[in-house]
């Protein structure tokens, strides 16, 4: 390949096994191309050039000295601006945190060095990871390689938009409400959210304690079961992370879907559902049909009151880590964020025990409802086309923008409430050229299901291969 920058996560890694492309040489690939072209889409805040460079030639010497390669040795990746690494200052997109310098290095990135991953910097993203579009009045908006005046999905706008660019081949991204499977499906890449307690957090931005979770955005399913391979499991240092055994998600991909039967379901996914967005959809499920899979209509009652749970919970948990802030640095916010953390202030306490109560039972029900006799679930992630950025800025116009902004993440909120895991991959484009995404969603710690499901739908179709002419 000419351009070593268009190489996935495993196409990088094989190469550099292989001996056939160097760390160094994928490297310089990755920042000439930013440096070509991230001025138009300002996915990136913080370039770790000599770093990134110094890090590839150890893993280059590495090689030739005939040393044990990890499973991402050579790949060049960059991470939403959130993941704490000791000496390196990480702004969590907000004006607050502009010099802050971490004493600590994130879990996951201490993963993903030991597995020789390359770390060429941070990525812009929303305001303390609090809106589901990619707006940042503090960095500047994060632009849709696509189409350049339309939004990239939040919060993880630079690593949704850098993928998609082909600026490295995967980042990290969080997800709280959606915000890797947002900029996945807004910007044509493929993004994971595990269950609830799956990859750990420790030296990670919180947003909220109970629905923070921690992924990758790459090019294609195979990527992701890597990355994730790599990451997840339990980590002394966060009570929080789930000592269930990490299986080898690589190994789980299979291109056989015969038995697989698929549940879609009624309510609240297609709700005022643009008809482009229904008929790709659809037209994605015949590509599971053509594997061998069922697909079947459920009735799922259970979704009107995880809608309304869901936003209890993630409001207040919000509010309560930003309290001390709000009181002394208010002025420090951009206008939405402010408005959506006051919020939560006004939301009772007992309204907030009523939606964690809930949740388990919740959880129960949803399962009974979508997975009896079903081994996945597939909605679209968005209900709506791609929005333009100045349709949901709601700095600009709060009170016409509202609505809009808000209903970006109504498909992908259920699933951070449930905690259950979660893959986003492209399924087609609508007339625009802008990306259509597709959500799988298997039973708790089912991660390798839902990658397999997903690794299937890639092997027949190339929508997660084409690439924006930047």
């Amino acid at each position: 390949m000419s351009d070593l920058a268009l190489l996935s996560v495993t196409e990088a890694a094989d190469a550099f096994a292989k001996g056939e492309a160097t760390a160094e040489a994928m490297v310089r690939a990755c920042l000439a191309r930013i440096d070509a072209f991230d001025a138009e889409v300002n996915s990136v805040v913080r370039l770790d050039r000599e770093e990134a460079l110094a890090a590839a030639a150890a893993q280059d010497k590495a090689r030739a000295a005939g040393a044990a390669l990890g499973p991402l040795a050579g790949v060049p990746m960059m991470h939403k601006d959130m993941y704490y690494r000791a000496g390196r200052v990480s702004t969590c997109g907000s004006a607050i945190r502009r010099d802050f310098v971490p004493s600590v290095t994130a879990t996951v990135l201490r993963r993903l060095d030991a597995a020789g991953a390359i770390d060429m910097g941070t990525l812009n993203m929303a305001e303390f990871a609090q809106n589901p579009t990619g707006h940042n009045a503090h960095h500047g908006d994060c632009h849709n390689p696509w189409n350049l005046p339309y939004c990239t999905g939040g919060s993880s706008s630079g690593s949704g938009a850098g993928v998609a660019a082909r600026f490295f081949a995967a980042a990290l991204g969080s997800d709280t409400g959606g915000s890797i499977r947002l900029p996945a499906s807004i910007c044509g890449v493929t993004g994971i959210k595990g269950t609830q307690t799956r990859v750990p957090r420790t030296g990670v931005m919180p947003l909220s304690f109970s629905m923070d979770n921690v992924g990758p955005l790459t090019r294609t399913a195979r990527d992701s079961a890597r990355i994730m391979g790599v990451i997840s499991g339990k980590d002394p240092l966060d009570p929080t992370s789930a000592p269930e055994p990490v299986p080898d998600y690589e190994a789980a991909l299979t291109d056989d879907l015969r038995g697989l039967s698929v549940a879609v379901p009624r309510e609240w996914f297609f709700e005022s559902a643009d008809p482009i967005v229904v008929a790709t959809f659809e037209a994605a499920l015949e590509v599971l049909k053509s594997r061998g899979a069922t697909v079947t209509r459920v009735s799922c009652s259970s979704l009107r009151a995880i809608g309304t749970y869901v936003a209890v919970v993630s409001r207040v948990e919000a509010a309560t880590i930003h309290a001390n802030w709000m009181r002394e640095h208010p002025g420090d916010y951009s206008v939405h964020l402010s408005g959506r953390l006051y919020g939560g202030y006004a939301i009772p306490g007992t309204h907030y025990l009523e939606a964690l109560s809930r949740r388990g039972p919740l959880l129960r029900q949803f399962c009974a409802e979508a997975f009896a006799g079903h081994h996945i679930v597939a909605t679209p992630t968005l209900r709506m086309r791609v929005p333009t950025l100045a349709e949901t800025d709601i700095d600009a116009d709060p009170e016409a923008n509202w609505a809009r902004h808000m209903a970006v993440s109504a498909n992908t909120r259920p699933f951070n409430y449930l905690g259950l895991p979660t893959v986003s991959i492209p399924c087609g484009f609508d007339d625009r050229g802008l990306p259509v995404g597709m959500q799988i969603t298997a039973r708790p710690f089912a991660e390798a299901r839902a990658l397999m499901v997903a690794d299937a739908f890639q092997r027949d179709t190339d929508w997660h291969a084409r690439v924006p002419a930047l």
